[in-house]
C-alpha cells in the first residue's frame, strides 16, 4: 500500500522498518551516501566535420534495497559547453591530434573542471576520425584516463543510432498509455546522412548516404579547396566538370545541392530508388515497411532546416537545408516533419557509472583466469519469443552487431539478453545454439563468451555451454541484471569470501 506522501511500503512494517525507509529518503542522512552517486561526467564529440567537449554532472540512485540494484540516473546538470570546432586534418584523412589536443586543453581551462576532477567520460569518434590510424591516435590522447573513459568508434550503423537518441526520436516514440510512434530520423551531417526506424523505445534499422554538407568546401570567394569522392559523382551525374581552384557558381551551388536533397528523399520515402542514389548509399536501403508517423532532422544541417542558424561554414549547408525543406516541408510530403529535441549537439553528456555486486549464485564463470573484464560494449538482440529457433536466434544476434557496425570475429562484447521465456530446456539450448552459431568466429579466436541475462537463467545457460556443448572458450554468465544500448561494463574478479562479483555498468547518456 502507499502512504499519505505516495511512497509504497510493504505489507507489514514496523516503526524501525518506516524509520529506515524515510532515512533512504532524507538525503542529509548519512545512509545516503551509500545510495548515491554524484559523477563529473566528460563528452568529447570527434567527428569528421565538426568537434566539441561538454562536461556535466550526473546524479545517480540505487534503484533497490539489495547490493544488485542498479543505479539510476535522477538529474543530469550541463557544467559546460565548448564552442564547436571544425575538425582539424593534417590532411584530408589523418586527424591532427595536437590541434585537437589544444582544443580540449582549453576546454578544461574555460570549464574551470581539472582532468583529476573527471569521475567518468565518454569519447564518440565518427565518420573519416573513426579511421584505424585517427582512433588509436585519439584514444592515446585519453590513454592516462583510459579507466575512465569509454571510447566509442562509430561506423554509420551506429552513428545514425546514437544520433536517434540523441536527437530525441527514440524517446518520443513513446507516445504514453500503451501508445507507440514509428519514428524517421534522419541526421544530415557533414559528409554522409544516416536513417534510423525507431519504435517502441528503440532503433530497429538503420542506413547512411553520402550525403552532406561538406562534400563541396569553398572559401570567401566560392572557390572549391576540397571535393569529396561522392562530390565528384555528384557532378558527373549533372553533367559538370569543376576542380580544385574553380569557382562553383550560386546556380551550380543549388543544383548540386538539389540533386543531394533529391537522393536523401528517396530513401526517406522508401521507393524506388535512382541509379545516383544507389551509388551513394553507403549501406542498404531501409527495408522497414510499416507506416511512419513522423519525421525528425538532426545533425549540423539540421540547425539551417529548424532556423536555428544563419552563420556559414565554407560548405553547401545553408543551400541543402533549403532543398531539404523545399521537398519535405510541402503539405502533400507523406511523413510530417517534427521538431527534434537537439541538433547539432546530439550526442553524448558523458557516461554514467553503475556500480552493483553480483553474488556466486547469479554467476557462472568457467575460467576464473578470464576476469577481470573492462570496458565491454554490451548488444541487446531483439529476440522474437514466438516460435524460438535456432535461426531465429543467431540472425537476431548478428542483426543487433551490424547496428553497432561490429565484426563478431573482432569483437569482444557482451550480450545483454531479455529473457521471459522461463528455465524451459528446449529454448534454453535454443538460445545456446543460437548464440554460438552466431558468434563462432569469436568463440574459435579463444574470446570470451559473455552473457548477461535480466532472469534467473544464467547458471543454467552457463552449464548448458560449458558442460553439454563443451564451448571451447571462456563462458561467462550473469543474471539479475538488465542492460540496454549504449551500456558498457566491467567485470571484476570473485572475491573469495563474500563470493561477490563487482560490476560497473557504464551508460552513454544522451542530452536530451
Amino acid at each position: 500500500m502507499a502512504n499519505g506522501n505516495g511512497h509504497e511500503f510493504g505489507h507489514s512494517h514496523s516503526p524501525e522498518d518506516i524509520e529506515s525507509e524515510q532515512m533512504l529518503l532524507d538525503e542529509s542522512h548519512p545512509i545516503w551516501a551509500s545510495e548515491r552517486i554524484v559523477l563529473t561526467s566528460a563528452g568529447i564529440d570527434i567527428g569528421s566535420t565538426t568537434s566539441h567537449l561538454l562536461f556535466s554532472q550526473l546524479v545517480l540512485r540505487r534503484q533497490g534495497i539489495s547490493l544488485s540494484s542498479r543505479f539510476q540516473i535522477v538529474s543530469k546538470k550541463l557544467l559546460y559547453e565548448s564552442p564547436i570546432l571544425i575538425t582539424p586534418f593534417l590532411d584530408g584523412n589523418v586527424i591532427d591530434t595536437a590541434k585537437l589536443s589544444d582544443f580540449i586543453a582549453r576546454a578544461y581551462k574555460e570549464s574551470g573542471i581539472k582532468p583529476e576532477e573527471v569521475n567518468t567520460g565518454a569519447v564518440i569518434i565518427t565518420g573519416e576520425t573513426a579511421r584505424k590510424d585517427n582512433a588509436e591516435a585519439i584514444a592515446n590522447m585519453f590513454s592516462a584516463q583510459a579507466g575512465k573513459f569509454v571510447c566509442a568508434v562509430a561506423g554509420p550503423n551506429l552513428e545514425a543510432k546514437m544520433a536517434a537518441y540523441g536527437s530525441g526520436a527514440v524517446e518520443l516514440t513513446y507516445g504514453g498509455e500503451g501508445i507507440s510512434h514509428n519514428i524517421l530520423n534522419v541526421d544530415v551531417g557533414g559528409g554522409t546522412s544516416k536513417f534510423a526506424i525507431c519504435r517502441d523505445s528503440g532503433v530497429v534499422e538503420t542506413a547512411a548516404i553520402n550525403v552532406g554538407a561538406r562534400l563541396f568546401v569553398l572559401d570567401d570567394k566560392d572557390h572549391l579547396v576540397r571535393i569529396e569522392a561522392p562530390g565528384e559523382q555528384i557532378l558527373k551525374s549533372l553533367g559538370l566538370s569543376l576542380k580544385l581552384g574553380d569557382i562553383m557558381d550560386h546556380e551550380t551551388q543549388h543544383k548540386v545541392c538539389r540533386q543531394l536533397a533529391v537522393s536523401l528523399v528517396e530513401v526517406i520515402k522508401r521507393g524506388p530508388l535512382s541509379p545516383l542514389t544507389k551509388d551513394l548509399l553507403i549501406t542498404p536501403p531501409i527495408t522497414f515497411k510499416g507506416p511512419i508517423n513522423h519525421l525528425i532532422f538532426s545533425g549540423g544541417v539540421s540547425e539551417y532546416i529548424y532556423d536555428c542558424e544563419n552563420n556559414e561554414f565554407g560548405d553547401l549547408g545553408r543551400i541543402l537545408a533549403g532543398e531539404i525543406k523545399e521537398l519535405c516541408f510541402k503539405p502533400e510530403f507523406p511523413i510530417p516533419v517534427q521538431p527534434s529535441l537537439q541538433r547539432i549537439r546530439s550526442t553524448v553528456i558523458g557516461a554514467s557509472q553503475y556500480t552493483v555486486q553480483v553474488s556466486g549464485s547469479t554467476i557462472f564463470l568457467s575460467d576464473n583466469n578470464a576476469l577481470p573484464i573492462r570496458n565491454l560494449l554490451v548488444v541487446a538482440p531483439r529476440i522474437d519469443e514466438t516460435g524460438l529457433t535456432v535461426e531465429k536466434i543467431k540472425t537476431a544476434v548478428l542483426d543487433s552487431f551490424t547496428l553497432q557496425d561490429l565484426n563478431p570475429e573482432e569483437s569482444g562484447v557482451a550480450i545483454a539478453i531479455r529473457w521471459k521465456m522461463g528455465p524451459a530446456y528446449e529454448n534454453l539450448r535454443n538460445l545456446c545454439e543460437g548464440i554460438c552459431a552466431a558468434m563462432s568466429p569469436a568463440i574459435e579466436h579463444g574470446l570470451p563468451l559473455v552473457l548477461v541475462f535480466d532472469a534467473d537463467v544464467g547458471r543454467l545457460v552457463g552449464n548448458i555451454l560449458t558442460n553439454e556443448m563443451k564451448t571451447p572458450c571462456p563462458v561467462l554468465s550473469i543474471d539479475g541484471i538488465e542492460l540496454q544500448d549504449f551500456d558498457y561494463i566491467d567485470i571484476g574478479e570473485l572475491i573469495p569470501d563474500a563470493q561477490v562479483v563487482p560490476v560497473v555498468i557504464k551508460s552513454l547518456v544522451f542530452r536530451t
